[in-house]
């Protein structure tokens, strides 16, 4: 399989996607801003003030010149976004509350894309998912039929890709919202030249346990495999409930799911909770060696993504990529 990030890249030659990055003061995310700066896939825009913008700047030996910075408390779109977002929030915002929230990164960031001025949004080096999420939220908002936005990981290591999910956002799941994040995945994953295999996680394969849990994930299933059609993905294989072994290796699955489309082949996971997916993806990212990117967001009308707070520059620079990428 070629390297997810070279295909990506690829694909991006000259197109210069407009990325906000609202955390400019970090020095991860100026870092890799520079860096993106210097291709032509991805035209960053990172807000900040200009004297600390500098003071880092120096402080990690990068320059600055050629890259657009905006600070938001003094920019000449302030009055603009600050309108645009009362209009956008419906009664729900005044325009002093507007006013106020524009002085925010995140809200800035977001409104940017809500008005088209940049494509997508990374965020989450320095703040939290909930920071993040919540503009893209009451701004962005989610895909007519999409009830809930979910956060997956890119699970990448040497020739191996795995999409893992939901491991970022959603506390509790009924068995109809892990049904919509399985067929949200599917498509994620097929919107970057996978051709997904989706496997529902749990503690049982194929009735081995039975409790509400098991069970949920069974409905789930069920539900999925439904929807699937509705969906455009018709073809795509969705089955479960698996162990992780039991979708993972053929041996196991020949024992525990003989009758399953699914052999061990599985490259999608859903996640029974969100507990269970953010254990499970930083096991593998730790002690496996994969590298997560992530989490990329499903379900919103435009590309916002959340980082983790222990990302690295690489991590910053890939999901940009990926976060342009979304935008084709």
């Amino acid at each position: 399989m070629a390297n997810l990030m070279d295909v990506l890249k690829s694909k991006l030659e000259g197109k210069n996607v407009r990325i906000v990055f609202p955390e400019g003061n970090d020095e991860r995310v100026l870092a890799a801003a520079v860096e993106l700066g210097k291709s032509d896939y991805v035209a960053p825009i990172v807000l900040g003030k200009e004297e600390e913008l500098k003071a880092l700047s120096e402080k990690i030996g990068v320059s600055l010149d050629g890259l657009e910075t905006i600070d938001p408390a003094t920019s000449e779109l302030r009055s603009e976004l600050i309108a645009s977002f009362v209009e956008r929030r419906k009664g729900k915002a005044t325009e002093e509350q507007a006013e106020q929230l524009m002085n925010d990164g995140n809200y800035f960031g977001t409104m940017l894309v809500h008005t088209g001025k940049a494509a997508g949004l990374v965020s989450g080096a320095a703040h939290s998912t909930a920071d993040t999420v919540r503009p893209a939220l009451q701004i962005i908002k989610t895909k007519p039929g999409v009830a809930k936005t979910s956060g997956v990981f890119f699970m990448l290591r040497e020739d191996e890709q795995y999409v893992f999910g939901d491991c970022a956002i959603n506390p509790t799941l009924e068995a109809s919202d892990l049904a919509e994040i399985a067929i949200e995945s599917a498509k994620t994953a097929q919107s970057f030249g996978m051709e997904p295999k989706v496997a529902m996680l749990s503690f049982s394969t194929k009735g081995s346990a039975k409790t509400p849990e098991t069970e949920k994930v069974v409905e789930a299933t069920r539900l999925a495999q439904e929807k699937k059609a509705e969906a455009g993905l018709e073809n795509v294989v969705i089955d479960g409930e698996f162990q992780f072994d039991a979708a993972f290796v053929p041996s196991v699955a020949a024992k525990k799911a003989p009758e399953s489309p699914i052999q061990g082949d599985a490259n999608v996971f859903v996640f029974p909770s969100l507990e269970a997916g953010n254990i499970g993806y930083k096991i593998a990212q730790r002690l496996g060696g994969f590298d997560a990117i992530g989490p990329i967001l499903q379900g919103l009308n435009a590309p916002v993504n959340d980082l983790s707070r222990g990302c690295s520059t690489d991590d910053v620079y890939d999901l940009a990529i990926i976060t342009a990428a979304q935008t084709l």
